[in-house]
């Protein structure tokens, strides 16, 4: 083969006349642009973890101060307050129609009612429509037993950061919030089942 034939060899590989070192410098940019746009990617993935983070910190800061008193009308038409269960385990569960999470943990919310209100364990589902017909609706479907409160104004959803659904806020019997959970997946009501045994211990 000569250096001509060899030449047009090249050039019919590459295209346009370009040689083999213009066609590696040109792969070589590009690598360079892939790993811009890698490191861009990772360093947006890491700001959001580290928002999401302290999203989840600033949202837990009640763990270990009292819990804000409210009170609320509930489903029975009586008026709930908080503090009237001073003495008790109490869980605070904020929960939606529109939620999906919530709809499938209600019922096991209720189990763990059902089974410890006897022990003084009490549970008080505030719901944040601004409809309290809809959470009427889906109560009666799912048949929950537990209180139902309603906070139309979001007034009660302040007091407590509650800024996704649901939220569960575990209160300890001499009124101080020691567990906050953020959303829900199968096998969290194992660990709502730990720790109300840990505080009807205390």
């Amino acid at each position: 083969m000569t250096i001509v034939t060899a030449i047009k060899g090249l050039r019919g590989h590459y295209g346009n006349g370009q040689t083999a070192a213009q066609g590696g410098i040109a792969r070589m940019r590009d690598l360079q642009k892939e790993g811009i746009m890698k490191g861009l990617r990772n360093l947006m993935l890491g700001a959001a973890i580290s928002i999401f983070a302290a999203s989840s910190l600033a949202s837990s800061s009640l763990e270990g101060r009292s819990a804000p008193d409210f009170v609320l009308k509930s489903a029975s038409g009586d008026n709930l307050r908080l503090s009237e269960y001073r003495g008790d385990v109490v869980m605070i569960n904020f929960w939606a129609t529109w939620c999906g999470p919530c709809r499938q943990e209600m019922p096991l919310l209720d189990e763990l009612y059902s089974r410890y209100k006897r022990v003084g364990f009490n549970l008080l589902g505030v719901n944040i429509d601004d409809n309290s017909r809809r959470a009427m609706q889906m109560v009666k479907e799912l048949g929950v037993s537990f209180p139902v409160l309603f906070d139309e104004r979001k007034e009660v959803s302040k007091l407590y950061d509650v800024d996704a659904m649901p939220v569960s806020v575990l209160v300890a019997r001499d009124g101080t919030v020691r567990y906050v959970h953020h959303g829900y997946k199968p096998g969290y009501e194992e660990n709502y089942l730990t720790e109300i045994r840990s505080l009807l211990r205390e």
